[in-house]
Formats: C-alpha cells, sequence, structure tokens
C-alpha cells in the first residue's frame, strides 16, 4: 500500500503510476535492492539514465567484484545468484604479504585457510566469490526487464519533486508516453557524484589520496587453487584475486594494482607487452607465465563520506553515501549491506502498513549504516597509510604485526569474520 502520497491532476498526456518506492541507479547496489523488494512483493520503480539491454557485455572484458560470503544470500535472495551465466569462483584463502618491487616477498607473512573458520572447504562454503562484472550485470538486467512488479525505465531523463506528503516523479522515455510517478521514498544510488544528494543540500567529506586503481585480468600458467593474494608494495597494494577460467585460458586471475599517480601514468602509456612485464614483477612467480586478458582499467582513488544519509523522503546507498580506498576490497560489499538493511526495514515496513517514507525508518537506516561505512572508511585510510611507505622503521613494524595476526588464532579468525562479512 502507498501512504501520504500526493494527488496528481488527471492527464491525458501522461501515464499515471503508483509505486512503493523508486531507486535511481540501477547498478549492482540499486538494482539488486530493486530485485530484492519485489521479490518480497513491493511494488517498485527503477530510473537509470543509461540503456540496459538484458544481454549487455557478451564478452570477457577483465572487470570482476568480490563479493562477500555475507552478501551472497542477499543476491539469491533478489533471485540473482542462480541467474549468473558464468560460475563465480570461491575463495578459500588468502595470503597477506609484504615487500618491494621485483623482490621476494617478506618471508613475516599472514595466511587465512578457509579450514580455519571451522566450515567446509566447499564452493558453498567461502571467504568470498570472483564474479564477473558483466555476469551480474546480465542476471540484473535479465531480472529487471523480466519481473512485473518492477517499472524499469531505462534510458530516462527525471524530475523528481520531494514534499512531506510523498514524492512526484515525472519520466521522460524518448518516444514514448511522459510518465507520472508518486511513491512513498526515493533512494539515491547513482555513485559518488549523486546528483540527489547534491540536490538535498548533503555534504560529503572527501579524502584524497595520490593513486591510481589499475585493474585488468590475466591467464596464468599454473592453478591460482582459489588463493587470492594481497600484496603490500610502496607505491600501494597489488591484490591477485581467483577467477573461474572461460575456454581456451583455464586458469585465470583477476589484478587489482595501486600505484602513486606519476608511475600509474607512465605505465598506463606502456604497450601490453611492457605492462605484462611489470605486472609480473610485482606478482612474482608463483602462477608461472601470464598473459593480459580482456582490457585495462584504471581509476584515481580517492575516498568520500556523506554527513547524513537522509533528507525529506529520500535516502542514500553504495557508493552516493560514502566511498572507501580499494585496500580491502569492501567498497561495493559495504553498498550491498547498506542495501540488505534497507531492504529489511522497508519490507517490515510494507508489511506492517507502514508509510516508507517516514523519519523513523530514514533514522533508523542511518544509524544502522552510517557509523560501520565510517569506522570502514577510517580503518582503510589508515591501512593505506600504514602500508603505502617504504621507511623501514614502519616495514618492519608491519611486518612484525602481519606475523603476531598469523600467530594468534582468536585475532586471525576474527580478521577472517570481517573477510567474509
Amino acid at each position: 500500500m502507498v501512504h501520504a502520497l500526493p494527488d496528481i491532476p488527471p492527464s491525458s498526456e501522461n501515464t499515471l503510476l503508483e509505486a512503493d518506492l523508486c531507486i535511481v541507479g540501477a547498478g549492482p547496489v540499486g538494482g539488486t535492492l530493486a530485485c530484492r523488494l519485489a521479490a518480497a512483493g513491493l511494488r517498485v520503480a527503477i530510473i537509470d539514465k543509461a540503456s540496459l539491454p538484458p544481454m549487455e557485455h557478451p564478452a570477457f572484458d577483465g572487470r570482476a567484484y568480490a563479493i562477500a560470503a555475507g552478501v551472497r544470500n542477499f543476491l539469491a535472495e533478489a533471485g540473482l545468484w542462480d541467474l549468473l551465466p558464468d560460475m563465480p569462483c570461491p575463495i578459500h584463502g588468502i595470503r597477506v604479504s609484504d615487500g618491494k618491487v621485483g623482490r621476494p616477498a617478506s618471508p613475516l607473512h599472514l595466511h587465512f585457510d578457509h579450514a580455519e573458520t571451522g566450515q567446509d572447504s566447499t564452493s558453498d562454503q567461502a571467504f568470498g566469490w570472483m564474479v564477473e562484472a558483466r555476469a551480474l550485470r546480465r542476471a540484473l538486467n535479465q531480472r529487471l526487464h523480466d519481473d512485473p512488479s518492477i517499472h524499469l525505465f531505462a534510458p530516462a531523463d527525471y524530475d523528481i519533486q520531494r514534499m512531506e506528503e510523498g514524492v512526484i516523479i515525472h519520466i521522460h522515455q524518448h518516444g514514448q508516453t511522459p510518465v507520472q510517478l508518486r511513491c512513498a521514498l526515493v533512494i539515491a544510488a547513482e555513485g559518488r557524484q549523486s546528483p540527489l544528494r547534491k540536490e538535498a543540500g548533503i555534504r560529503v567529506t572527501k579524502l584524497g589520496y595520490d593513486q591510481i586503481g589499475m585493474v585488468c585480468a590475466v591467464a596464468h600458467e599454473h592453478p591460482h587453487n582459489n588463493i587470492a593474494l594481497e600484496h603490500f608494495l610502496p607505491g600501494g597494494p597489488f591484490a591477485q584475486l581467483p577467477m573461474t577460467g572461460i575456454p581456451g585460458s583455464p586458469h585465470i586471475s583477476a589484478i587489482v594494482w595501486t600505484e602513486r599517480g606519476a608511475v600509474a601514468q607512465r605505465l598506463a602509456t606502456l604497450d601490453d607487452a611492457r605492462y605484462t612485464k611489470e605486472l609480473q614483477r610485482r606478482l612474482g612467480d608463483h602462477l608461472g607465465e601470464i598473459r593480459l586478458l580482456g582490457r585495462r582499467w584504471s581509476y584515481p582513488l580517492s575516498a568520500l563520506h556523506a554527513h547524513r544519509y537522509y533528507d525529506t523522503r529520500l535516502l542514500l546507498v553504495g557508493d552516493a553515501a560514502h566511498g572507501i580506498h580499494p585496500i580491502a576490497g569492501q567498497g561495493l560489499n559495504l553498498g550491498f549491506r547498506d542495501a540488505m538493511t534497507l531492504a529489511d526495514l522497508l519490507i517490515e515496513a510494507h508489511h506492517t502498513g507502514q508509510d516508507m517514507g517516514n523519519t523513523r525508518l530514514l533514522t533508523t537506516y542511518q544509524a544502522a549504516r552510517r557509523p560501520a561505512n565510517l569506522a570502514m572508511l577510517l580503518a582503510t585510510d589508515a591501512l593505506d597509510r600504514l602500508f603505502s611507505t617504504d621507511r623501514r622503521s614502519v616495514r618492519l613494524a608491519r611486518d612484525l604485526g602481519i606475523a603476531a595476526v598469523h600467530r594468534l588464532r582468536p585475532l586471525k579468525q576474527f580478521f577472517m569474520r570481517q573477510a567474509m562479512g
């Protein structure tokens, strides 16, 4: 039921629709939240400025997401996990090491073994899963098109009027009759540059890093055995993440490589052969010979956090609310945890007949998510500053810390639970 909505004068020039809520932004977080709420019986509208064809990105492009174990059930509840066209790769081990480019890693390392969590090392029990970005996009687009409880408008332009009594959204799609949509709540999931956040006057705190994240995938000679590597180098963390093979390349890993801005800009000018050589120097020889697959991607790194997560009948989720350094691989998972918390609140409100845009619900969501997201931002910022340095005394202290965690079982299990979400 839609509560406390403003009256919209009928018009022969517009199609009038009602929904419980509208999500702006059909990325992984916004799209998955829409699917989860629709699966629970809510009427959901979702708007995106980009086109969302059902079979988008059919070719391997090298990008992947690390999905924490605690998030997988949410994707399953949203009806997406079983729609993934390619099998996700479970992560059964994580090796953390420190070193310098072109030199062997420090012998003082940390290794997380899935067997130490007390769970079986099966594809259903893991620290997390590597999911190809194109696979999740195809599953999302299929579900968004097929679910009758979801009104999908993409590509579309829109104008949103938020009032105390409800929300009116004017939606325009090329060649189609304009739509007037009324609902109780708008959810901003449009990313770090969120126009809805800016229109609401919600301030953000930003942290800059003189670093660029470089992303690609490599085929390699030896199997990865479902083990991920997080190797700390003076320019920033270097991660190798196990992926499911593709025809002609049975052994594949995703690479997330952080470098200082000037170094990264120089690396971007290299041809694939020289780029691969530099990558191999950082990865080492444990996977044998490597070769690039798909495209090379790069992103300037920064962090931000919104001073509040709500305004009148508006909530922020995912990157619209926060962004962190990728050092722990938790950025997308934080967004999914926003969506998980919000889905629980909205489903309860739907079942009990509450107004989904009421202030108590908005403040409850903020109280549940903002402190946790802020804590992760501060932790990843501190980790980057600790590990992205070549000072001898700092390197010795962090190596000893890594080794201590490896040997202290209760502390080690704490970090493993955090990695699993």
